[in-house]
């Protein structure tokens, strides 16, 4: 039985890998369990009605990334139906965001699907050994952590407040939003994992489950059927892969477009920071943002088919050349073992519909009210669709046999977290705490301009930016989790404090 590293959003969640590690599984085991564990124990944050991507580096095979992406539903619905079920909100989160919540925001949701696939293609254990943590915590009910009440102080009223079984399940008799540590129950939710232990993941797309999300859906203005649920697939990819500093790193293929971010900057960044973050360093790194999140702003996410544009981006990164131009509520698990596997998940809900299909207990997301990723505007993509993500689960090897799995959740502060993560492992030969714990930077691309936004430890005042200081080890710069094996040092799993984070290392 192999040895497990696992780092993620809790410890709860990363207990939960632990145990089916006990039981007999792999890394790939560990992260499933791991991941739906956390999707049902960190409300807001993520949920069980969201989409994700999973990358997966077995120790004798070519690396591959499993896409439970969201999907453009509306399949069979009169076009009469489409703009309908939304509802616009403003939230503090993250420095203020626009989004758009309701029924009419939900989006085909992949994070069964993706789980369900990766265990069937890689895990060693039964479907059911997977659910089971995650439907005791649902039976038994589960704190609410610290980061899902940070986000709901925005979001408990606007977003989660619409929907009577949403209010209900994160708030006390009285109407106030439940403290830190409060048990929180949702009803129904343990039946639904029930239903989905024993009868599969594929119930809740095309049995009985999926039924009460299409009525819900039909009889509240949502544009989600039936028919697409009982069409979702999730899809296997050859990994995107990319070389720096000797490592060679995998990550999310397109039509996500997180995985070619991270890709491009890590080729850009050609094997630099090479002593420390420097002026001059941190200099070059403000650059390589930029120049791709304006390229991924101004053209990736801008293209239906962005197969082309990633060739010549990639092309350019690698000649050292910056591009021409013409959520949120996301978790993450990282997860290695002794034998050599890499199991890297990133699953996300958007901000969050709000929505609870009555009799499910399960969340939806908001994926069609996320603006920055429908560029054709609400309900604008054609039905069976799959939406750009920003989601990027990496996993890395080095000429030395050390194997890497790491991701981050934060919206599109995803992609640049994992690359300050990865470069101060790759390149500054950080031990992985030290990695995840030291300062990041993230450029946000502004109306007028663009705007450094850094944390304690940074030099970034030395240089000519428009730059703001926000503190240590902020939630707005996401949370890497990071695991890693090396056939001398052994395992490790790195949390990140930013929020809370939970790791485990299998004995």
């Amino acid at each position: 039985m192999p040895r497990v590293a696992i780092a993620t959003v809790s410890q709860i969640a990363a207990d939960a890998g632990a145990r089916v590690v006990r039981e007999g599984g792999n890394a790939v085991d560990a992260a499933v369990a791991t991941t739906l564990a956390a999707a049902v124990t960190s409300p807001a944050m993520t949920s069980l009605g969201g989409g994700g991507y999973a990358t997966i580096w077995p120790p004798d095979r070519e690396p591959e990334t499993i896409d439970g992406g969201f999907e453009m539903p509306g399949r069979g619905l009169d076009e009469s139906r489409l703009g309908g079920g939304r509802i616009d909100v403003h939230i503090g989160y993250a420095g203020g965001t626009d989004t758009t919540v309701g029924p009419g925001s939900v989006a085909t949701p992949g994070v069964f699907a993706l789980c369900a696939l990766a265990s069937e293609r890689h895990g060693r254990l039964p479907w059911k050994a997977l659910v089971r943590p995650s439907y005791e915590h649902a039976r038994d009910g589960f704190p609410l952590p610290r980061p899902s009440y940070n986000y709901l102080l925005h979001a408990h009223e606007s977003i989660f407040g619409w929907n009577r079984d949403s209010f209900a399940a994160l708030h006390d008799a009285d109407g106030r939003l439940l403290e830190p540590g409060a048990p929180v129950e949702v009803p129904d939710l343990a039946a639904s994992l029930r239903m989905i232990g024993e009868e599969g993941a594929d119930t809740f797309y095309r049995g009985e489950l999926a039924r009460r999300v299409a009525d819900y859906m039909e009889r509240e203005g949502g544009v989600l059927t039936g028919t697409d649920l009982g069409a979702y697939r999730a899809e296997v990819r050859p990994a995107l892969e990319v070389d720096h500093s000797g490592w060679s790193v995998a990550t999310n293929p397109p039509p996500a477009v997180g995985g070619v971010v991270l890709a491009a900057m890590l080729l850009l960044m050609d094997g630099r920071p090479r002593e420390s973050w420097s002026a001059a360093e941190v200099g070059r790194l403000i650059q390589v943002q930029k120049a791709v999140l304006l390229h991924r702003r101004d053209v990736l996410i801008q293209v239906e088919d962005m197969s082309g544009e990633v060739g010549r981006l990639l092309r350019r990164a690698a000649a050292g050349k910056p591009p021409k131009h013409t959520s949120a509520s996301t978790v993450h698990t990282s997860a290695v073992d002794s034998d050599g596997w890499a199991c890297s998940i990133t699953i996300s809900e958007g901000y969050g519909s709000g929505a609870i299909a009555p009799g499910t207990g399960v969340w939806l997301n908001n994926a069609l009210g996320e603006i920055d990723l429908n560029p054709r505007g609400f309900h604008g993509s054609p039905p069976g669709y799959r939406l750009p993500s920003n989601m990027a689960p990496s996993a890395a090897r080095s000429p030395d046999g050390a194997v890497l799995a790491i991701g981050s959740p934060g919206a599109d502060r995803i992609t640049t977290a994992i690359l300050q993560g990865a470069l101060n492992i790759m390149d500054l030969g950080l031990p992985l705490q030290a990695a995840v714990d030291h300062p990041r930077l993230h450029v946000k691309l502004t109306d007028e301009g663009s705007l450094v936004r850094f944390e304690e430890g940074l030099p970034v005042e030395e240089l000519d930016v428009d730059s703001r200081c926000v503190g240590k080890r902020v939630m707005y710069f996401g949370a890497v989790e990071a695991a890693s094996w090396h056939p001398v040092r052994g395992l490790e799993a790195a949390a990140d404090a930013r929020r809370v984070g939970g790791t485990v290392v299998t004995g």
